[in-house]
């Protein structure tokens, strides 16, 4: 069992900065196999990907509305994932879900991950 603790949402504004933390807990979490992603949901939307980052390799992903602005990390110790997203934007704004899952092929999907947290919620205002 894998359980996600997803911290840092809060009120922001627009063009401003906001870092989002995921802390990992289990011990099946797989430091080889397990990616972990962060997808959004704004109210009457679908939920939609996000980031993510392959904890062996570190290789990230990004959505093309938050490609360049934002950043996905990892910390291997703490077991911990980051996001930190700059310029922000009105549509930004929703509850931010961290999500993990094994072998994951297509990060993109959220069908490919099997633990969720509760979520965070973030307001951009202007």
């Amino acid at each position: 069992q894998i359980q996600l603790v997803e911290s840092g949402g809060g009120l922001a504004q627009v063009g401003g900065s906001l870092s989002l933390n995921c802390e990992v807990f289990g011990r099946t979490f797989n430091r080889y196999r397990n990616t972990v992603g962060w997808f959004r949901q704004a109210p009457g939307k679908e939920r939609e990907f996000v980031a993510a980052i392959t904890w062996e390799r570190g290789t990230t992903y990004y959505a093309d509305s938050v490609k360049g602005r934002s950043t996905i990390s990892r910390d291997n110790a703490k077991l911990t994932v980051d996001l930190q997203m700059n310029s922000l934007k009105p549509e930004d704004a929703a509850i931010y879900f961290c999500a993990t899952g094994r072998n994951v092929i297509s990060a993109q999907s959220d069908s490919e991950y099997d633990y969720w947290g509760q979520g965070t919620q973030v307001t951009v205002s202007s």
